[in-house]
């Protein structure tokens, strides 16, 4: 079972992954986005930290929530609306419970991502956040291990495609050959289970 303790873990590992990933993550923004999305979810995930520090919420679901509506109220551009949506939903659909089995976590997480698609419009394909996100919810049924190597493979599947949504979707062929950032951090949201679940 998982319980609030391990979803502030959750939480906590993805931020000092996005804070060593940062730089990357900007790089790989930089030839066909705004060149922010590092130096973005940084400051989003510092602010959630820092959240959870002051409130820690009790139950897996309100983590979640705190956590989405730090990302939406401090990250610019999509990078905060849709990952704000991916963790408020999840954590709406995880409901009130002090504990979720993993099963649960999996269903949650596929309303999340089904939200986010909703939002952007994005299917797999298209090069974005949905490549990695979609086959990781497909593996997390098998283990947390399987849905992160499902995201990375996901991200790094992206690189050969022409983006058909967001900001890269602009440059059109010259899209191609680039790993897709959201993806990229998508991957690593998803392996940041693992370390949490101390796999």
């Amino acid at each position: 079972m998982l319980n609030a303790d391990f979803f502030r873990r959750w939480m906590t590992v993805t931020a000092a992954s996005v804070d060593r990933e940062a730089e990357r993550l900007t790089e790989l923004d930089s030839p066909i986005g705004d060149a922010d999305h590092g130096s973005n979810l940084q400051r989003g995930f510092t602010a959630v930290t820092a959240a959870l520090e002051k409130d820690a919420p009790d139950t897996p679901g309100a983590v979640l929530a705190l956590a989405g509506r730090q990302l939406i109220s401090t990250v610019g551009g999509a990078s905060g609306p849709l990952y704000g949506t991916l963790l408020r939903r999840t954590g709406k659909a995880l409901g009130d419970a002090p504990e979720v089995t993993g099963e649960q976590l999996t269903d949650a997480l596929r309303t999340g991502v089904d939200a986010v698609m909703a939002l952007g419009g994005a299917a797999p394909g298209d090069k974005t956040m949905i490549d990695a996100l979609v086959p990781a919810v497909d593996a997390l049924a098998e283990s947390f291990a399987a849905a992160k190597s499902a995201a990375e493979e996901g991200a790094v599947a992206t690189t050969p495609l022409q983006a058909r949504k967001g900001r890269a979707s602009y440059l059109g062929e010259r899209s191609i050959g680039h790993q897709d950032p959201g993806a990229t951090s998508s991957a690593l949201l998803i392996a940041a289970l693992v370390e949490a679940a101390g796999e």
